[in-house]
């Protein structure tokens, strides 16, 4: 019965809406204001405890990434500003280390110099010391060969004296002198 019931209604309701277009009646309409009404009053709540704070929250988090991202290009800007002045230390430091190698240089080459000219003048000093010492030895062997030959020509003297001499007497005393002193003496002059 109850289905028979449904198609009477059915029936009566399309008795009702064969003179009308849509079939719009007052409680269709107060139906479809109350419906837009609580869809107005859902949006409202949902605007107002999901939309706002997901707004927020994204609002937030974009002016978060902007901050980060202004935070990383200050410090890319503050890291290429410390390369930059660590290149120009690194460039002011090998400039540093050659200059105190050419400083070095320098100093060596003027120690060189120094070393090498002392070394000439005691070369120079020994020389003329040597060359001194070589003339007063060649004196000294000279004053010996004069007094040798003082020494000779006195006994020689003394000899031709003390005997008569004749030529071959006084040749053979200058041989037996001669042989007596030795003919080394005489040579090594």
């Amino acid at each position: 019965m109850n289905g028979l019931a449904v198609k009477l209604a059915f029936l009566e309701a399309d008795s009702e809406l064969s003179g009308k277009i849509f079939g719009l009646d007052v409680q269709i309409i107060f139906d479809a204001v109350i419906l837009a009404l609580a869809v107005f009053f859902l949006f409202f709540l949902l605007s107002y405890f999901v939309f706002n704070p997901a707004r927020d929250y994204l609002e937030k988090r974009r002016e978060r990434v902007a901050s980060d991202l202004a935070a990383a290009a200050e410090e890319k800007r503050e890291a290429m500003e410390f390369k930059a002045e660590y290149d120009a230390r690194l460039r002011d430091a090998d400039a540093e280390v050659d200059r105190i190698l050419s400083e070095g240089k320098r100093k060596a080459k003027r120690r060189e110099s120094e070393i090498i000219d002392a070394a000439n003048a005691e070369a120079s000093r020994i020389m003329e010391r040597t060359e001194r010492e070589i003339a007063m030895e060649k004196s000294k062997v000279k004053d010996d060969i004069k007094k040798e030959m003082v020494a000779v020509a006195t006994e020689m003297a003394g000899r031709f004296v003390s005997e008569s001499m004749t030529a071959s007497r006084q040749e053979q005393l200058v041989d037996d002198v001669l042989k007596e002193i030795g003919e080394t003496t005489w040579q090594d002059q």
